[in-house]
């Protein structure tokens, strides 16, 4: 589920500020994405447990 929301979304990003979806663009802005969202699960969880 997030890898496919990260990919629409960094479509849409790429579209927005490029004009244009380049693949390297959105792959990158993709594994990004989906990095933040973890990452941001781990820190929500440590809060959660304190």
């Amino acid at each position: 589920m997030r890898a496919i929301l990260a990919a629409f979304f960094a479509v849409v990003l790429t579209r927005i500020f490029y004009g244009r979806v380049e693949l390297l663009y959105v792959i990158g802005l993709g594994i990004f994405l989906m990095g933040m969202s973890y990452v941001t699960e781990y820190y929500r969880q440590k809060k959660d447990k304190k």
